[in-house]
């Protein structure tokens, strides 16, 4: 039996991370869903994203020696996937990710069993969410939301609206991951 892999993507301020852990939170105990931690080069900050980090260098090293799956750079900063998930596809587990939007392609390429989440909410929604991080400056948190990539996202990517109330578009997403692991009938 071969697992399916499930990349969350979208723009920052959208929600991605919340919807990754209010979906952890009901199904990681299932034993059907695995939610990999993502290794980045930036410190935790404890109120934003859940990863492991390491420095520019331990990063290149553990890349360099296979470490990761996938891994890319995206507004400064190295992304990795531990490899250890695919232990979980390979056992049938239904695999949840935060990935960039352009490293979809070569996901899809690698993984044939890809299911792609595009999140979205409406434009003010980001903006309050991205200044409430703390991370950014007005004028970045303006230069993210006129920012324009460029979706090379395959046709049948599912969209999410996340600019309610969290356990909304939460819901969607749980009973989504609990239709492709067969926990639900569609």
């Amino acid at each position: 039996m071969r697992g399916r892999f499930v990349a969350i993507v979208g723009p920052s301020g959208v929600g991605k991370d919340s919807l990754i852990g209010y979906a952890r939170a009901r199904l990681e105990t299932s034993g059907r869903v695995t939610f990999v931690r993502r290794v980045v080069t930036r410190e935790a900050d404890g109120g934003s994203e859940d990863h492991d980090s390491l420095d520019s260098a331990a990063f290149l090293d553990a890349e360099s020696r296979g470490a990761f799956a996938l891994s890319w750079q995206a507004h400064g900063l190295r992304y990795g996937l531990p490899i250890e998930f695919e232990q979980d596809l390979a056992a049938g587990r239904i695999v949840v990710a935060n990935l960039s939007r352009g490293v979809i392609p070569a996901l899809v390429r690698k993984y044939h069993e890809t299911l792609v989440v595009s999140v979205t909410a409406q434009r003010d929604v980001i903006a309050r969410r991205l200044a409430g991080r703390g991370r950014e400056t007005a004028a970045s948190i303006q230069q993210r939301l006129q920012r324009s990539v460029a979706e090379k996202l395959p046709p049948d990517t599912i969209e999410i609206d996340n600019s309610a109330d969290l356990a909304i578009a939460g819901e969607q997403f749980v009973r989504l991951l609990s239709e492709v692991a067969g926990m639900v009938r569609a």
